[in-house]
């Protein structure tokens, strides 16, 4: 049996989250990391949505590692920025992967907009590949969403990007301030991983 799938993602925050997720629903997965490759090269991630980004992602560590790869590409959506950050939202300061930054950043685009007005939405597009003999490898993509709105200040530790200034509908705290069990219920990763887990157990054989 098939048992081991790695995550196109050197984040050790989101490989940690897609881990958690996707054991919780093949428990009998082995979930390698990309640092688990040392010849696997930056992917460069030039989609226009989520859903291409993390396609482009699951593809080439497919054909690289010849194992069945899952990539997910997520981000924050703001309806009063005509909601950017989107795709770039682990680079919108500019250097990616600088989540305090971004993070300051929106906060600041966002200063003057009041609070009825500071509607978000975690977007994740999940995407997993597996080799096919002969012919392109087989592609499947899931996407989940989560409502919420921003806050002016950081709250919460755990988490990570702008968890800690998203409350999602019906909460009253921040996804940085959720455990990492309540956060993945609710989760726009979460969801998408878990149906896209539904989707690629028959490739576990």
């Amino acid at each position: 049996m098939t048992t081991t799938v790695v995550l196109a993602s050197r984040n050790p925050g989101k490989v940690e989250e897609l881990r958690r997720i996707l054991t919780s629903v093949a428990p009998d997965l082995t979930v390698l990391g990309s640092d688990a490759f040392a010849d696997l090269p930056d992917i460069p991630e030039t989609g226009e949505t989520f859903a291409e980004n993390a396609a482009i992602k699951a593809r080439a560590v497919c054909r690289h590692t010849g194992l069945i790869a899952i990539a997910d590409d997520s981000g924050l959506t703001v309806d009063a920025l005509n909601g950017m950050p989107g795709v770039l939202s682990a680079r919108w300061s500019g250097r990616h992967g600088d989540d305090e930054t971004n993070l300051r950043l929106v906060l600041d685009q966002m200063s003057d907009v009041p609070d009825d007005r500071r509607g978000a939405a975690f977007q994740c597009a999940a995407a997993a590949c597996r080799p096919v003999d002969g012919g392109r490898p087989a592609l499947e993509i899931r996407e989940g969403e989560v409502r919420g709105h921003l806050i002016r200040e950081p709250r919460g530790e755990n988490g990570f990007g702008y968890d800690p200034v998203f409350v999602p509908v019906g909460h009253r705290v921040t996804t940085a301030e959720m455990s990492p069990a309540e956060k993945d219920a609710i989760s726009h990763r979460g969801k998408a991983l878990r149906s896209l887990a539904e989707v690629i157990t028959p490739w576990l054989t």
